[in-house]
């Protein structure tokens, strides 16, 4: 049985958060440390993500998804996919309840396992800004498109869009999370795409790079 030890976590927490010049309330980082808890014992039974220790779940997994929130500052409807252990989508949530009100997150995933665990992390954590399907991109279907979808290292670029392209509104963009800068994966991206930024991003305590790639429609 993992042992978690709420003061070190949250202090680890505290120092990133400032590293990287976030204002969080007390609740949001009690929030996000709940969350943390109910992975790690969701963990021990359904695998749903390598990372064992919290300590490393608060850097690789909290810290990695906090990093990358001035992208989706003022954006209104989200969409994770391949959401998994719900990273960054489950962050974001818990960070937009306090910061953006009005954003509404949507996490999707085919496995049922993952999507079980992300529907009991919304009841329990309160995150009514939430929704989350069981089900391939490509068959989704939704009223409201998107203005923002995202994933972390869900698929190579070209197939990340080819499937989730359907839900992007008008003027909407693919913001993809990736370690390494994915050269190959850019050159391969289908007509009618292109790369707005790149964007390279630090993670306090992570001694590896991470960058986010702009994808936006050509103007017609």
């Amino acid at each position: 049985m993992t042992v978690l030890n709420r003061e070190v976590l949250t202090q680890a927490l505290r120092q990133g958060v400032d590293q990287l010049d976030l204002d969080l309330t007390p609740a949001t980082i009690d929030r996000l440390i709940d969350y943390v808890a109910l992975l790690c014992k969701w963990n021990a039974v359904y695998n749903l993500t390598a990372v064992r220790d919290p300590l490393q779940m608060v850097t690789q997994h909290l810290l990695d998804s906090l990093a990358v929130i001035p992208a989706f500052f003022h954006v209104k409807h989200v969409l994770d996919v391949g959401a998994g252990g719900g990273l960054p989508g489950m962050v974001l949530a818990i960070w937009a309840q306090q910061a953006e009100p009005a954003m509404r997150i949507s996490m999707i995933d085919t496995v049922h396992k993952k999507t079980a665990f992300l529907t009991q992390a919304k009841v329990e954590l309160g995150l009514a800004n939430v929704t989350i399907h069981t089900a391939r991109v490509e068959q989704l279907k939704v009223v409201q498109p998107f203005d923002v979808i995202t994933s972390r290292a869900f698929a190579e670029l070209a197939d990340f869009v080819n499937w989730s392209g359907h839900l992007l509104d008008e003027g909407g963009k693919f913001i993809a999370m990736k370690g390494q800068l994915p050269h190959d994966e850019i050159s391969r991206l289908p007509d009618g795409w292109t790369v707005t930024e790149i964007r390279p991003v630090t993670v306090p305590g992570l001694h590896a790079e991470r960058h986010l790639i702009f994808i936006e429609r050509h103007a017609a």
